[in-house]
């Protein structure tokens, strides 16, 4: 049974984030490089001046307690979760699952105009019932007790969807590795899942090679941008234990390793993540690690992924429910051409992005809300 669900992060556990922020013993950074060699040193010295000084985590806490949450066991694991039923005559269910290094912090501004875009001047009829769950081993959910990769939380998720919260049918969205669980949603858990849409490409099509020269070329700007920005992925999926001596013991250090990625991963103007972001929303994600002291169980769905092989669907197979595709530009590994991704997926809309990035529900939240609407009419 779901059980209502308030956070309220005890006084000492900041004070002790607090003190280790003050305490951090700065080191130095290669003259003139900026973000070239990892985090910029100046932009974290600010960050961290912000942290002690103007940041304030009971703001953010209380932004998250407006709505409704819950946690609810499936398997045996506390599944922590965000539920706002929706408007209209028959308010479509809508999983939503964030990724790495993200949180369900991602969906606070997003739950409401989805649930309820006449609020908002939208029509109550494109209503959803948004169920937004923080994944196993991230905030305020159990922490698995070995890595479960991507497909094996679409199983739990499905679950909590059906089992818990008795839904028949019901849309799956997400990035990052929550569209990998849109996907095997989709793939595996078709009904009560009838569509996907994604805002990254979960999964690739098993045995299936770039074909057109548009496609081999895309392959190779996707092998450079790797080869480039992939180090925290091999090391995540292969020795997540031993990064997390180091995190677990710094609140500067996991939020240089996750800020540099919102820095990369944006549509940002001129180097300036602040075109972007704000520091209480970078903070407030950073602190969502570290209040439920979840950085190394949240690193181990790399883990699980690579260990399960779970980036490939059988070979001759593909997403054959609908799929709604969101191609937002400042994607850091580019979208493939259409012909690439409808070997992995039935894609019946997709939609080139004017703007934003990785953290599209952060970045550009109306294009996103806007084309996730458009994808389920015709599913309602």
């Amino acid at each position: 049974m779901p059980r209502p669900f308030t956070i309220a992060v005890a006084d000492d556990v900041l004070a002790d984030i607090r003190a280790r922020v003050a305490a951090f013993p700065w080191h130095e950074a290669p003259e003139g490089g900026g973000w070239s060699h990892g985090t910029d040193l100046g932009y974290m010295r600010e960050l961290a001046a912000y942290w002690l000084d103007g940041y304030d985590w009971r703001a953010a806490e209380a932004s998250f307690n407006r709505l409704p949450q819950f946690v609810a066991a499936v398997d045996g694991l506390d599944i922590h979760y965000i539920h706002v039923r929706g408007s209209g005559r028959n308010p479509m269910p809508l999983l939503i699952s964030h990724g790495w290094p993200g949180s369900v912090f991602e969906f606070l501004e997003i739950a409401e105009p989805l649930a309820h875009p006449e609020r908002f001047g939208g029509d109550a009829e494109d209503g959803f019932d948004v169920v937004a769950p923080s994944l196993p081993g991230y905030g305020w959910s159990g922490k698995p007790a070995r890595p479960l990769g991507p497909r094996a939380v679409a199983g739990l998720l499905a679950r909590l969807m059906g089992d818990v919260l008795g839904y028949e049918r019901f849309v799956a969205q997400g990035g990052d590795w929550g569209a990998a669980i849109a996907s095997w949603l989709g793939f595996e858990h078709a009904p009560p899942c009838i569509g996907a849409h994604v805002n990254m490409m979960g999964v690739r099509a098993g045995g299936v090679a770039p074909e057109s020269e548009a496609e081999k070329a895309w392959a190779r700007t996707a092998r450079r941008v790797f080869a480039a920005e992939g180090s925290y992925l091999r090391q995540q999926a292969t020795k997540p234990q031993t990064l997390s001596y180091a995190m677990m013991d710094s609140p500067v250090g996991v939020a240089a390793w996750i800020v540099e990625k919102f820095h990369r991963w944006s549509d940002i103007a001129a180097g300036d993540i602040e075109s972007a972001y704000t520091k209480d929303q970078l903070l407030t994600n950073v602190m969502v690690y570290l209040v439920t002291r979840t950085f190394n169980t949240a690193s181990w769905i790399y883990y699980g992924h690579r260990e399960a092989g779970d980036g490939f669907l059988p070979a001759g197979r593909r997403v054959d429910v609908p799929v709604g595709v969101a191609a937002f530009p400042a994607e850091f590994i580019p979208w493939p051409p259409r012909s690439y991704v409808e070997r992995a997926y039935n894609v019946v809309r997709w939609t080139d992005m004017p703007r934003g990035g990785h953290f599209a529900a952060l970045e550009a939240p109306d294009l996103l809300m806007r084309d996730i609407r458009a994808f389920a009419r015709p599913l309602r």
